[in-house]
């Protein structure tokens, strides 16, 4: 029977979940016959135990890839400030060159919209 108010914590995080199980796996294996989690009827440690370096190595390389991910979006979206600018400043002049046939921009890649903007209904008083 356990002693109430008792918690034990699994962590959330997944590294340190890991962490955990391989020690459970470690005990248990030096425990041997004589591990009371033998007794487990739906989960063998035997078999899962092994699993728990795949997995960690698994997340570790997730979590480069993430690493990787986030230094290339950051090295990307400094690059962009300038390609911004200069796809603006092209439509801009562009659209000086082309004053009277503002079509030709799509020449240029430009995506040219002529329809008429809806104009969204005035405040009601």
């Amino acid at each position: 029977m356990t002693k109430k108010g008792i918690r034990v914590i699994i962590p959330v995080n997944i590294q340190q979940k890991l962490a955990l199980a391989g020690r459970i796996y470690d005990k248990n294996t030096a425990d041997g016959a004589n591990s009371p989690l033998n007794s487990l009827a739906d989960h063998h440690w035997e078999t899962t135990g092994p699993k728990v370096k795949t997995c960690l190595d698994l997340h570790n390389k997730g979590e480069e890839y993430r690493r990787l991910m986030e230094e290339a979006y950051r090295d990307r979206d400094a690059l962009l400030v300038e390609i911004d600018g200069i796809i603006k400043s092209s439509r801009d002049l562009l659209l000086g060159v082309y004053s009277n046939t503002p079509k030709r921009l799509g020449e240029w890649g430009f995506n040219v919209d002529d329809s008429p903007r809806s104009n969204p209904e005035p405040p009601q008083a």
